[in-house]
């Protein structure tokens, strides 16, 4: 059963899943779903026995199409809506342990078509009103699933905290004639301290406003805004700052990092969105090595974020973890 229920306080879907619950936990190395298919050995989702990158259908989606039926009816001050839409699972590897960061820039670039042809597909649906490609990593994070994979949503509404982002950009470009996160660009390169990494398409920063201790962002330097606006070299650019943020992540405490990793690009429900432009943000938990950041009262609860670091010194320490070429 999946549905979604209206927020009249926060005037926000909330999306019930029930069936999510019986989902694949942590299953051991050798009874893995998305691994390869090995002659003589069970089956699992993927029947080949190698591949780059492969994209399935999530088994236990959060929107489907066609939706499943409500199980409770609605009213006007508590709606309901059909959970309709698309879930995908994006698999990277056949290697089970394998993390993205230990992928060259070539095989990240794979990727990156992978996801911009995905969100081409999914954004020509009638159904759907935003793409929202993301990466869970680690057991710290809620990962069910260890094989190195990550997901894309397909909503038919478009979210709250990106909406939130599309108004505050709308605002400033109507008062100010300029794009607000070409305006953070640049205020972050005339600064300096807040950078982590950078190339000729895209900048690596811990932003002035980070909400988790070693948050980075990474926008596209020419105003986009999404994964279809990008040139060929651009996407290369785009796998070589991914190669570069990841490698740091997993030198900073000498364990691989667990994040969570976002897209944020313009809805596809036809409306003009010149004002957004594209970026990827990427909210690790751990606030040391032995630390993790809670998301605790006053976060979940007053919805204010408290940062035990300050960004100036936490982009110091990722700029000066690992090395790796940003791309061209």
């Amino acid at each position: 059963m999946s549905e979604l229920r209206w927020n009249p306080l926060l005037e926000e879907w909330v999306i019930t899943a029930t069936h999510r619950q019986d989902r694949t936990y942590q299953p051991p190395a050798d009874f893995c779903p998305l691994c390869p298919t090995l002659p003589g050995r069970q089956a699992t989702e993927i029947p080949d026995a190698d591949f780059d990158v492969v994209v399935l259908e999530n088994k236990f989606p959060s929107f489907r199409t066609p939706a499943a039926e409500a199980t409770v009816e609605g009213n006007e001050l508590h709606p309901v809506m059909p959970s309709i839409g698309v879930c995908e699972v994006v698999v990277y590897s056949p290697h089970h342990d394998r993390t993205l960061s230990a992928e060259s820039v070539g095989k990240i670039h794979k990727l990156v078509r992978v996801w911009r042809d995905r969100f081409e597909v999914l954004a020509a649906r009638s159904e759907v009103q935003y793409v929202f490609i993301f990466e869970n990593k680690g057991e710290v994070i809620g990962v069910t699933l260890p094989h190195p994979h990550g997901q894309i949503y397909a909503f038919p509404y478009i979210p709250p905290r990106v909406k939130r982002e599309l108004e505050a950009c709308q605002t400033y470009s109507a008062k100010h004639h300029r794009c607000l996160v070409c305006d953070i660009i640049g205020d972050e390169e005339r600064d300096g301290r807040r950078i982590v990494a950078g190339n000729e398409a895209f900048l690596a920063v811990v932003p002035f406003y980070a909400r988790f201790p070693y948050e980075v962002h990474i926008h596209a330097r020419r105003h986009i805004q999404a994964l279809t606006d990008l040139t060929e070299r651009e996407q290369w650019s785009l796998a070589g700052i991914l190669k570069a943020v990841l490698v740091k992540y997993d030198s900073l405490f000498g364990f691989t990092l667990p994040y969570m990793m976002v897209m944020h690009q313009r809805p596809t429900d036809g409306a003009d969105y010149a004002y957004y432009h594209f970026h990827v943000e990427f909210y690790p938990l751990h606030r040391t090595a032995t630390k993790l950041k809670f998301l605790a009262a006053c976060e979940s609860g007053a919805g204010s974020f408290i940062n035990d670091t300050e960004p100036e010194q936490t982009a110091a320490e990722l700029r000066a973890a690992g090395s790796s070429k940003a791309g061209p």
